[in-house]
């Protein structure tokens, strides 16, 4: 990674997790944790579908990649404007997009992301930066944000497929760590009513869990109102989330520890999770 795309200002977090576990309803809400704790906030989504920034801005927002189309990949002709936009409760928000499908790279869009940024000064502006990385992916054009992070979250149910894919994800981030200095920040229990099998897969490979959310039909209300849950209706259930991710932001921003995993191999995390 050329050094001048390093993100030096501000704390850097990657979440991965299984497809449809809920990274983005994770990444959004945790971004306004963050800027309700008085924090500049950007959040960058990385699917090509584009949506994760959705609850924050009401709408699927243009994505880097065709505003830089647009201009025949002349970066210096767009405006920050462009490509940047404010949601909720002043959390700015980037959509990298994606190549079409079956071309190109992700990791390449990625990089073309943080360089944009760069270039505006966009980083320079701000205290937390949260890339929402696509689901189960692991190859090394979306393992690209952990370059950048100096954290990567796992969100995961507690179930055997979310806990496999959790694994491999664990893998693919100490296989970066040997070069840059991302490492595993926790795991994020999510649509969870129990953690048992999360824990029990935690204690032996050496993981941490640093929140849990419950398994609430308000959060599923809140992505098909296009809300954060911050904008959602304060039932008891709803406000006990909400300060759910405003202790989880609080302590990632003064926590500096993290794990150092030893992931299974694929034919022992089958047997250990598995039933006879």
């Amino acid at each position: 990674m050329d050094p001048a795309m390093t993100i030096d200002t501000a704390k850097v977090f990657a979440v991965y997790g299984k497809g449809g576990i809920g990274k983005s309803t994770t990444s959004s809400n945790l971004s306004v944790a963050f800027s309700k704790l008085g924090k500049r906030v950007l959040q960058i989504g990385c699917d090509p579908k584009h949506d994760s920034t959705f609850t924050l801005t009401k709408s699927l927002c243009p994505t880097v990649i065709d505003v830089l189309e647009e201009v025949d990949f002349h970066s210096e002709e767009l405006r920050t404007e462009d490509f940047v936009f404010e949601g909720y409760n002043g959390v700015m928000c980037v959509e990298a997009g994606g190549p079409p499908a079956g071309t190109g790279c992700g990791g390449y869009v990625v990089g073309q992301t943080v360089k944009l940024l760069k270039e505006h000064h966009l980083l320079e502006d701000t205290d937390v930066v949260i890339f929402d990385v696509l689901g189960d992916v692991v190859c090394g054009g979306f393992a690209a944000p952990l370059q950048h992070a100096e954290k990567a979250l796992i969100v995961t149910a507690n179930d055997f497929d979310s806990i496999f894919a959790m694994n491999r994800i664990v893998a693919a981030i100490k296989a970066k760590s040997k070069n840059y200095d991302v490492r595993v920040g926790g795991v994020i229990a999510n649509r969870s009513k129990a953690t048992d099998e999360i824990d029990r897969f935690n204690e032996v490979v050496g993981l941490e869990r640093v929140a849990h959310l419950p398994d609430l039909d308000e959060i599923r209300k809140s992505r098909l109102k296009k809300r954060t849950l911050f904008e959602m209706d304060e039932t008891p259930a709803v406000l006990a989330v909400q300060e759910e991710y405003l202790r989880l932001a609080a302590s990632l921003l003064v926590d500096d520890t993290i794990c150092d995993p030893s992931p299974m191999k694929d034919r022992d995390i089958f047997d250990f999770l598995g039933f006879d």
